[in-house]
């Protein structure tokens, strides 16, 4: 367990493994356990390191406005800090926008690029976006982090036997600083880099769920948008894949990692 300052905020992170630096950025209302199932599997060939995003798990939660330009100065803060060079980028939902955000803005940092579940913007383009985002934004105000873990525990994890992973969400949404989930929600709507991703310079793996809250199709879009990407559809998975298909989603992981590795060694 570590700490670093970064304007005035004491973040969280930690490391395992050694090799080529592989940082993971999870979700919203989560915390470095979104890759305990990962940790060990990648530590092993990699120089692992997982942060808390700012106002998550055991960083600092500022009274303050959120935003994702905010998260990835974090994040580079964090690359600087440990003088790391060029990293692995892996984002899950989230974390994958932050990724994002800091591949458009400092794509030299850049060894490779992961988004897994995730965009390159969150807008609204109707009115029906508009009454979505409201209705969410009004029940995250009024229901407690508990009955919000609940839910989400329910709609990640539907299956029967998926029962430890519903009881584990739902605990750890409960200990979540509302105020904190709030802000970062509140970050999320309306950004985005999409105009952008010409400027993503590594190779990008995007990792998507067959049943992920936004449809493989809008994956395959933004993957024509990047200079050298391709798409991964990872099969009988929801939103959290990570802990729904780990071997799966490990293998995938970390094939295309050695790929990149092996390709940068040769020149």
């Amino acid at each position: 367990m570590a700490y670093f300052e970064h304007e005035g905020c004491n973040l969280h992170y930690e490391e395992y493994g050694h090799g080529t630096p592989l940082l993971l950025v999870h979700g919203l209302g989560s915390s470095t356990l979104d890759w305990e199932m990962q940790i060990p599997a990648l530590a092993a060939h990699h120089r692992v390191i997982v942060p808390d995003v700012r106002g998550h798990g055991r960083s600092d939660k500022p009274r303050e406005r959120y935003t994702i330009a905010g998260f990835s100065a974090d994040l580079i803060a964090l690359i600087e800090h440990l003088n790391l060079g060029p990293v692995h980028l892996v984002g899950l939902s989230m974390g994958g926008m932050i990724a994002f955000q800091l591949a458009v803005d400092q794509p030299q940092l850049l060894k490779s690029l992961c988004i897994v579940n995730s965009a390159p913007e969150v807008k609204r383009r109707s009115r029906n976006d508009d009454w979505q985002w409201f209705k969410r934004w009004s029940l995250m105000r009024v229901l407690s982090m508990g009955t919000i873990g609940k839910a989400l525990g329910a709609k990640l994890f539907p299956k029967p036997e998926q029962a430890s992973l519903r009881q584990k969400i739902a605990a750890r949404w409960a200990k979540n600083d509302k105020h904190a989930y709030l802000a970062s929600f509140d970050a999320i709507v309306g950004w985005g880099v999409q105009e952008r991703l010409s400027r993503v310079s590594c190779p990008t793996l995007v990792v998507s769920a067959d049943r992920d809250y936004t449809p493989v199709a809008l994956k395959e879009t933004y993957v024509k948008l990047l200079p050298v990407a391709r798409l991964v559809v990872i099969a009988d998975s929801r939103h959290a894949t990570p802990l729904d298909q780990p071997e799966r989603f490990n293998q995938t992981l970390l094939e295309f990692l050695t790929a990149v590795d092996t390709t940068t060694q040769d020149h």
